[in-house]
């Protein structure tokens, strides 16, 4: 190119390279130094100061200059991807394109960079103005299109969309916007002759003949004449007392500069040409696959509602869409949504940002995605997927609209979400789900013997009770919703209602309960349906590859066990044998608990063994070549004596008086009530040891582990340790086999924790069970404390969470603390673990891989959760390593640099 015709080119006065708008103009990822860069001033070539898309980054303007839209139409044309062709007038020069001859030079290099001209009928060609802030605000003047036309050429226009009403209403909104803000048409003025304008066409007729009347002069025809007075209407509405009010609001400098873009706005027939928004990421799925809505005719800033059709019926379809959206995702290693324009069935970007709330699931699987390609790093994808985004993928959650009767808001026991109707009693529930009926069970507090109704209902509700009440506890390991602690719930079984305050629910409403947040609507809502992604499975197989804690889980069924391996657990960390004893098995601990002499005794004993072989040898096989922690029978004995009249005699009855307690939490409970029934835990043991032996024999060899309950003195544990070998020696002369175990206790109270030294030398692990130690701890009753005390305390700012869902560190943290350094001392070898519901926590999780635990075991269905919290937990402690190696880095260079001074 010759020297005179860089000098008749607007991008050569710039000193730009010639290049077509959509060309990856930028390569380097380097701003040149900001010295190299051209002054924002005409200096007598307006051409200087105008900066097409994608050459910013070349003169060393950023996001100050260029505005958030400039610059980020740099980015996309450094990417390689097609953008719309426009040009950028910097923010210290914005002011100078209400010249004219910056104008008209800007109106010649968008032609050029467009390929069209205005006012060719063939190929059409107008402009669009619009401004930016350097960072995204609200309140910016709307964009101001249609500019170039004029009243001769309309219909020529018209005709080439096929949509005449699609031309005039973008064009009087920006003849509108001229007149009143840089021609002086009074706003009044103008919006009362609009009121009487029946349609597009006449409201440009009407805006340019007061335009003419009123207006400092006429609405001219020429183009670089409207975009100077656009320009001066966008900058002067800017300039409004009712901006400047805006930016006070936002906190925004009230002379914050804006910077103006002028694009092409290429004309085009409606089947061919349109608009529109897409997002990359089908929200149900997860998968790249673009979504959004598509509009005929020009762009305007406010689409009418239901106007837009779907993206398929695109020309050539959301392919023209996929390379773009796919390019920026590798980009911003995010969810992507676009603003685009068709024309002539080839696509060009407007704006594309990452998406600021997007999709669980697209989240989810793009992050899959970039670290199969290589893009991102392993635990880089695992990192970006928090423990409880994983929670929230596997459970059902509530739609909600903003108009639903909330009834009550009681403590978020299990999560997940639920409709059905209202029953009042287990047999009840039975009933009805018998018959296909959905049913949430409501009740002051639930039992044992309400289990079965809980396992046939789709949720549960409780008036009583916290997130470590037999309620909740059994809710979770059936993985089913429930809200506890209601306040102000009153079951009113004889009138078969239920009371929400004042507000009266009867048994067969239907209620829709959320136990994610503890909410309880009236009505049947919508439930969305629970299913995580498949690439879900990849990162927590990914996240297995990080964590050192193990995660097993709570179960004590085979049904459950099955649950929780396929969801990624490594065995059991908790078999509670009193579970095995609900429902249909409730009689047969009664019968050892209220047998009238030692013979009905012994025959209600042979009963449970029978009954515990069974259910053991199904457990055991179930849980395979995996450790299985299984703890002999801890109940309070309220949760296993009748109910007052509800026992078989008046003997009976009389004996389970004597057996209620005052405080049964504190009572016969554990291996006091083994030690006082000293048949008791042999006979669970003899089933446990032959069920090992039966399930040995077909090639299965789980890893036992054999746990006592509620030791406070080392003299307990040691007694409960003889009876475990004695029943392991009677199983081997028995049978021949003589069953591998450990032999371990709980640590659930103070008094454990503290003599831990003196267990360790008869236990050969420990499990931690932070429920009972935080109430004990505490003093806390924990299936009252939630409702009553903890609200308040949490709004007072004494708690920041319920202790009994997130691990004290102070002080129930350490006493596990102190506990695992003293039995470490004296058994350096002993495995230690979590089996209380901190071990489904992610901040309790993250606390116990700190103090070196081998394990934690949660709930079937919080196993992923835990999977999650124990990898980022490692991640967590890396990058506060690298953190403080870096820090120290400084220190030691700045300490350097002193000595060289």
């Amino acid at each position: 190119m010759s020297v005179t015709d860089r000098e008749a080119d607007p991008r050569a006065q710039s000193g730009l390279p010639l290049a077509r708008s959509g060309a990856p103009l930028a390569q380097a990822e380097a701003p040149l130094p900001r010295a190299e860069a051209a002054p924002l001033t005409p200096s007598g070539a307006p051409g200087r100061i105008l900066v097409p898309y994608g050459q910013g980054r070349i003169r060393g303007l950023d996001a100050d200059e260029l505005g958030a839209h400039g610059a980020a139409m740099d980015r996309l044309v450094a990417l390689g991807l097609p953008v719309v062709p426009g040009l950028t007038v910097p923010a210290g020069a914005a002011a100078s394109l209400c010249d004219s001859d910056t104008a008209e030079a800007a109106v010649e290099l968008v032609e050029q960079l467009a390929g069209r001209r205005i006012g060719d009928t063939a190929r059409p060609l107008l402009l669009r103005l619009s401004a930016s802030a350097p960072t995204e605000i609200a309140g910016l003047p709307p964009d101001l299109a249609c500019l170039g036309i004029a009243p001769a050429r309309a219909d020529d226009l018209c005709a080439v969309i096929g949509r005449a009403d699609a031309l005039h209403e973008v064009w009087a909104a920006t003849v509108r916007m001229i007149a009143e803000y840089a021609l002086d048409v009074p706003g009044a003025v103008l919006d009362d002759a609009l009121l009487d304008a029946p349609g597009p066409r006449a409201r440009v007729e009407v805006l340019l003949s007061l335009v003419a009347e009123h207006g400092s002069h006429p609405f001219p025809d020429d183009p670089a004449q409207q975009l100077a007075l656009a320009a001066r209407a966008l900058l002067g509405r800017w300039d409004s007392p009712r901006a400047r009010r805006s930016r006070r609001a936002q906190r925004l400098p009230a002379e914050l500069a804006l910077a103006l873009h002028v694009q092409a706005l290429r004309i085009g027939p409606a089947d061919h040409s349109g608009y529109g928004t897409a997002v990359s990421r089908d929200p149900e799925t997860g998968r790249l696959s673009p979504r959004g809505s598509f509009f005929r005719g020009v762009r305007r800033s406010a689409p009418p509602p239901d106007t837009g059709e779907p993206l398929d019926r695109l020309a050539g379809g959301t392919a023209l869409l996929e390379h773009s959206l796919l390019t920026l995702e590798r980009h911003l290693r995010a969810p992507v949504s676009v603003d685009f324009e068709v024309r002539d069935d080839e696509i060009s970007l407007l704006a594309a940002s990452a998406q600021l709330r997007p999709p669980l699931r697209a989240s989810v699987c793009l992050a899959a995605d970039l670290a199969r390609d290589g893009a991102l790093a392993r635990e880089e994808a695992v990192r970006r997927i928090t423990p409880a985004q994983v929670q929230e993928l596997l459970h059902p959650q509530l739609r909600l609209t903003g108009g639903e009767e909330l009834l009550v808001r009681g403590l978020p026991a299990s999560p997940g979400a639920a409709t059905g109707a209202v029953v009042l009693s287990s047999e009840r529930a039975l009933e009805l789900a018998a018959d296909g009926t959905q049913v949430v069970l409501v009740a002051a507090e639930t039992t044992p013997a309400d289990v079965p109704g809980m396992l046939a209902s789709v949720a549960v509700l409780t008036g009583s009770g916290g997130i470590a009440s037999h309620a909740a506890v059994v809710a979770r390991g059936a993985g089913k919703p429930a809200v506890c602690g209601a306040e102000g719930l009153r079951v009113e079984l004889a009138a078969g209602t239920v009371r929400f305050g004042e507000r009266v629910v009867r048994e067969g409403d239907p209620v829709s309960l959320d136990g994610r947040t503890g909410a309880v609507y009236a009505g049947t809502l919508s439930v969305s349906v629970a299913g995580p992604p498949p690439e879900l499975s990849t990162l927590l197989e990914w996240a297995d590859g990080v964590r050192r804690l193990g995660v097993r889980v709570n179960a004590d069924t085979a049904a459950e066990v099955d649950t929780a391996l396929a969801l990624g657990a490594e065995g059991v960390g908790l078999c509670r044998t009193e579970h095995q004893f609900l429902g249909e098995r409730l009689p047969l601990i009664r019968r050892v608990l209220l047998a009238a002499d030692p013979t009905a005794r012994d025959e209600a004993l042979l009963a449970l063994e029978r009954a515990q072989h069974e259910d053991f040898t199904a457990l055991l096989a179930a849980v395979g070549n995996r450790p299985v922690t299984v703890r002999l029978l801890d109940a309070p004995l309220h949760e296993f004596l009748p109910a007052p009249g509800q026992a078989l005699d008046a003997a009976e009855e009389q004996r389970a008086v004597a057996l209620r307690e005052a405080n049964p939490m504190l009572g016969l409970r554990g291996v006091r009530l083994a030690l006082l029934h000293e048949r008791l835990y042999p006979a669970q043991a003899e089933a446990l040891f032959t069920a090992w032996a039966d399930v040995a024999a077909t090639g299965v060899r789980p890893e036992l582990e054999v746990m006592i309950p509620l030791v406070s003195m080392p003299e307990e544990l040691a007694a409960a340790a003889a009876y475990v070998r004695g029943a392991a020696d009677a199983v081997a002369a028995r049978t021949g086999v003589e069953v591998p175990y450990r032999l371990g206790t709980m640590i659930e109270t103070p008094r454990a924790a503290l003599l831990a030294g003196e267990l360790a030398e008869h236990a050969e692990f420990f499990s931690f069970g932070t429920n009972d130690l935080t109430q004990l701890t505490y003093g806390f009753s924990r299936d009252d404390v939630e409702r009553q005390v903890l609200a308040s305390y949490q709004e007072r700012g004494f708690l920041t969470a319920s202790p009994f869902a997130r691990l004290d560190p102070h002080g129930v943290g350490a006493l596990v603390a102190l506990a695992a350094e003293r039995a470490r001392s004296v058994r350096p070898g002993i495995k230690l673990g979590v089996c209380g519901e901190h071990g489904g926590d992610p901040e309790s999780i993250a606390f116990c891989d700190d103090l070196g635990l081998d394990y934690v075991s949660c709930s079937a269905h919080r196993v992923p959760v835990a999977r999650m919290a124990a990898a980022h937990s490692v991640l967590r402690r890396r990058q506060d390593e690298q953190r403080q190696d870096e820090q120290r880095q400084d220190e030691e260079r700045h300490d350097e640099g002193g000595s060289a001074r």
